[in-house]
């Protein structure tokens, strides 16, 4: 996550990188590859599935700056190169592993909908006062971190994250006391969140 930051790639890219990694060590075992290599891939193919090109150069660089943080950017020589062609190899490794599926439904839109929606039922005050909208992106973000992202249904995990973002502030929603359901089944089609 930290190397998508530091390549300029947006939110949705980064996701599917971490999705693509997960999901490739969900089906091989962690210590049989390199996990930095298959980072780099995975930010590589994320870029290529979402249309954010990188450089392999400028991922090179950045993880190897991740890595080695008191080192030089690497030369164009026969490590580099090596290390380019290892990169372009274990993208189409991971492309076989994950039978080509690098495509996901992040719940990065239902949040922004449901964000929406949730500030027009509350009152302007408590909304301006309590940053919900900044934890719950926060919350999203960190839920990348592993492999939540391929356990639950996208608009699950909005709903999770928007629900614990208002529960830690202490948010509540009009009316809730009085409804039938909790609000946030509305939301996710009334399906309870597993």
């Amino acid at each position: 996550m930290e190397a998508g930051v530091k390549l300029g790639m947006r939110s949705i890219p980064i996701a599917t990188a971490c999705a693509i990694y997960h999901k490739f060590f969900c089906e091989i075992d962690l210590d049989a590859y390199d996990p930095y290599l298959v980072a780099m891939s995975s930010l590589y193919l994320a870029g290529k599935v979402e249309e954010q090109r990188l450089r392999t150069r400028d991922i090179i660089n950045v993880s190897n700056r991740y890595l080695h943080p008191d080192s030089e950017p690497l030369e164009l020589d026969s490590r580099f190169w090596e290390l380019r062609d290892s990169i372009v190899q274990c993208e189409l490794l991971v492309l076989r592993v994950l039978r080509f599926q690098v495509s996901f439904q992040h719940p990065h839109k239902y949040l922004l909908h449901y964000l929406l929606s949730v500030k027009n039922w509350l009152n302007r005050y408590s909304w301006q006062r309590s940053p919900v909208s900044i934890t719950a992106w926060a919350l999203l973000r960190d839920s990348y971190h592993g492999g939540l992202c391929l356990r639950f249904q996208a608009q699950h995990i909005a709903v999770a994250v928007l629900h614990l973002a208002l529960q830690a502030y202490g948010v509540e929603v009009p009316a809730e006391a009085e409804a039938e359901k909790p609000w946030w089944q509305i939301y996710t089609m009334d399906t309870e969140i597993p």
